[in-house]
């Protein structure tokens, strides 16, 4: 009988449960997003800068996928030129210690 996990709604398969957890951090770029805005709010321009090696189309991309998640805020400004910037929320902030403990086990492997 597969393992469940008590979510408050009902009893979800752990495999399931791991599964959308793959699916929320996956790719390159994303927990690298993540763990920059760890403790700031900062803006478009900003997170680009402190990644260098990231295609415009890839950020963005990955910027809605964040919003649309519900990890991070974003809050656009009706000024011109346009600013917008990304908060990390507290259901965001439940991947941080994954991101932690990602970066133990990569220091092991450099």
């Amino acid at each position: 009988m597969p393992e469940l996990e008590e979510t408050g709604k009902e009893n979800i398969p752990i495999e399931l449960t791991i599964k959308k957890a793959v699916e929320v951090i996956c790719g390159k770029w994303r927990l690298v997003i993540v763990h920059l805005l760890r403790d700031k709010t900062l803006r478009y321009g900003e997170i680009k800068r402190l990644m260098p090696g990231i295609s415009e189309k890839v950020l963005v991309h990955e910027l809605k996928q964040l919003v649309e998640l519900g990890m991070v805020e974003k809050q656009s400004y009706g000024e011109v030129p346009p600013r917008v910037e990304y908060r990390l929320n507290e259901k965001g902030r439940t991947v941080l210690p994954v991101i932690d403990l990602l970066g133990q086990v990569g220091k092991v492997f450099i």
